[in-house]
Parts: structure tokens; C-alpha cells; sequence
């Protein structure tokens, strides 16, 4: 079983992907840091000064300023202002897969397409045993 594992792990595939799974973790932290210190602020302050971080609906029957004093009470939210942060990261990491990896491969399998010849179409069957029945009578 150790063999197997070891066999595993050092193969290239999984130490590529080891090392995709952490580019990805500090990927996802500059897309945050993006959309929760740049592209937030500046739409709250188009929408009238509206906190997106601070924007919940409270369940309970308290009233909180903040989502912090909520969540400090241990008060039920849903915190709409989060999932769309998480909406707006989504999106932007999607984006940038689709720009970075998705199209330059289909650009590369297009190109690699269109460099190999296409097969050459199936002979049928009846066409194939004659070939054959006429190979054979020539060699008699």
C-alpha cells in the first residue's frame, strides 16, 4: 500500500496538481481582496453610501448597526451583502479561467486540428472483401 501511495503522490500529475490547488488558494485571496477593497466601495458609494459588507436581514428579533455586532450575539442574518461579494468573485475567477485557460486550449486543439490530416474515410465491407477476393486471384 506504501508503494502504491508513493507511486501516487510522486507522480507528475499529482504534484501538479498540488501545486494548481495553491496558486488557486492565493488566486482566491486577490480576488477577494479585489472585490471586497476595490470594486465594493466604489459601488456602495454609487448606490447612496450602501456598505455591501454590512448589508444582512436579521431573523431574530434584535436589532444590529452592523453584521459584526450580529454575528458577535450569535443573531440568525442572512447576509446578502457576502453572497454578493461571493457572487462578484465567482464570477471574476470564471472569467479569468475561461480568458487564461479555457480559450488559449481550444485556440491550441483547433490549431492542432487543423494541422493533422483527417483520416481517411472507412472502406465498406463489400468493397473490402472484393479488394481482398481481387488480391488474392493476382497472386495465383
Amino acid at each position: 500500500m506504501w508503494k502504491e501511495f508513493k507511486e501516487f503522490a510522486l507522480k507528475g500529475n499529482a504534484i501538479d496538481l498540488a501545486v494548481g490547488v495553491i496558486i488557486g488558494a492565493a488566486f482566491g485571496k486577490i480576488v477577494s481582496s479585489i472585490v471586497d477593497d476595490l470594486l465594493m466601495p466604489p459601488l456602495g458609494l454609487l448606490l447612496g453610501g450602501m456598505d455591501f459588507s454590512n448589508w444582512f436581514f436579521n431573523l431574530g428579533g434584535s436589532d444590529f448597526k452592523t453584521l459584526a455586532e450580529a454575528r458577535a450575539a450569535g443573531a440568525a442574518t442572512w447576509n446578502i451583502g457576502s453572497f454578493i461579494n461571493a457572487l462578484i468573485q465567482l464570477l471574476i475567477v470564471a472569467g479569468a479561467v475561461f480568458l487564461f485557460i479555457v480559450k488559449p486550449m481550444n485556440a491550441l486543439k483547433k490549431r492542432v486540428a487543423a494541422e493533422t490530416p483527417p483520416a481517411p474515410p472507412e472502406v465498406p465491407a463489400d468493397v473490402k472483401l472484393l479488394t481482398e477476393i481481387r488480391d488474392v486471384l493476382k497472386s495465383r
